[in-house]
């Protein structure tokens, strides 16, 4: 009955990881032309399939908790050896591992484009402040003054 059940959540995940990681994957792509309407549609899209997976997948670990078995692969194995769908289980659970796995990298890209865009823009925004002393040299071998600083509305 558990193996039933277990299955039952790991084949219900199953699409939703994929519309996830079709969802990050648009992301990249909106990322990288910058359009923040787009982000934001997909942001509340994607919460609400991280909520469900989140939910499916603590319900799958107390699952496993409930009959003594680790809720990784190894305890899905240990099931998978006393039940009669133990070949679909295993099937079914790599199958989604995999999907959230690439999901993971894929969101992992992301991170780091947001990274690099947060850096370009704080850099742009020091040059138009002036909030970086120059590293420059003038004709007396001393270092150029510091620049003062002045607010964006007077760049």
């Amino acid at each position: 009955m558990q193996d039933q059940m277990l299955l039952q959540l790991i084949e219900d995940d199953i699409a939703p990881a994929h519309q996830l990681l079709e969802l990050l994957r648009a992301e990249s792509v909106a990322l990288h032309g910058r359009d923040m309407v787009l982000l934001e549609n997909i942001l509340a899209h994607k919460q609400s399939l991280i909520v469900q997976l989140e939910q499916h997948g603590r319900k799958r670990s107390e699952i496993l908790a409930g009959l003594g078995l680790t809720a990784d692969r190894g305890g899905l194995q240990i099931l998978a050896q006393h039940s009669h769908l133990g070949a679909t289980l295993l099937e079914r659970g790599d199958q989604l591992t995999a999907v959230l796995d690439q999901c993971q990298a894929v969101n992992a890209g992301n991170g780091k484009a947001i990274q690099l865009q947060q850096m370009a823009t704080a850099n742009q925004v020091r040059i138009l402040t002036g909030g970086e002393a120059p590293s420059l040299y003038n004709s007396r071998g001393s270092t150029s003054r510091m620049a003062k600083q002045r607010p964006l509305s007077q760049a």
